[in-house]
């Protein structure tokens, strides 16, 4: 499969105040809006479809599992993006105070399937991971 050839995918989530989704997927992130309701709202992830639908709670709580010696939180969701537009979302995002569940690093470096990572929590608690590829052909490399 050709990555550039992917369709865009659709995610629903849960958030508890869609003002704070607004500001964070819409302003930190960047997202444009697409569609909204009084319950939920469309954004342009990267060219994919996510929504936040509000779920008064949040989302459950998040599990995390040991990968290269972090706590990855279980579930996330996220890009695949090229290294410069990964590292300007860093930058983004640190300059947003964002506080990163594990700071941007590269991770399995020297090892088939080398990235770039970094994951760090909506305003509801839901967990998102950017990654990067100096050779994207090794997205699904074993």
């Amino acid at each position: 499969m050709i990555l550039d050839a992917l369709t865009p995918f659709h995610i629903a989530f849960p958030v508890d105040d869609l003002a704070a989704a607004r500001r964070f997927y819409g302003g930190v992130l960047g997202c444009p809006e697409g569609r909204s309701a009084a319950d939920w709202i469309d954004f342009n992830l990267f060219g994919h479809q996510i929504v936040a639908h509000l779920k008064p709670g949040g989302p459950a709580s998040v599990h995390a599992n040991p990968v290269d010696g972090h706590d990855v939180p279980v579930p996330h969701f996220g890009v695949v993006l090229d290294m410069p537009r990964w590292e300007a979302l860093a930058e983004r995002l640190r300059a947003a105070g964002v506080a990163f569940v594990i700071e941007p690093y590269v991770r399995f470096k020297g090892q088939v399937g080398e990235q770039a990572t970094m994951f760090f929590l909506d305003p509801a608690g839901n967990a998102l991971e950017f990654k990067a590829f100096a050779d994207v052909g090794q997205v699904f490399a074993t």
